[in-house]
């Protein structure tokens, strides 16, 4: 297994335990999660809510390899599990009714990843 780029310790960690669990389960989207994990910064992601808006629907389950910004508003709610909320993001998702999750509790919620979208 090749080792996770980033010197970031907790995140190297998590890569790690996505690749573990990928091999346990069968789930390939926590292969391809930890691959886009492992990018460097300036690569990953960074969606608004607004765009969480548009491309989801209610009750949906979204894993972003990035950051989640404010920008927007969200209407309907959905699990959203991402590197970083910023305060304003994770406060519109909360106020409507939504779920901000790591991407360890994620993995508990479902080892096998069903139902779960990727976003960035």
């Amino acid at each position: 297994m090749k080792e996770p780029r980033t010197t970031n310790p907790e995140l190297a960690s998590l890569i790690r335990s996505m690749k573990k669990r990928n091999s346990e389960n069968q789930a390939r989207i926590w292969h391809d999660l930890a691959a886009l994990l492992s990018r460097s910064r300036r690569r990953r992601p960074k969606v608004n809510v607004g765009q969480l808006d548009r491309f989801t629907r209610k009750g949906e389950t979204i894993a972003i390899p990035g950051k989640v910004l404010g920008a927007g508003k969200i209407d309907h709610p959905i699990t959203v599990s991402a590197i970083k909320f910023s305060q304003l993001a994770q406060m519109k998702i909360l106020k409507a009714k939504g779920k901000c999750l790591t991407f360890s509790e994620l993995m508990e919620k479902n080892p096998k990843g069903t139902g779960v979208k990727i976003i960035g």
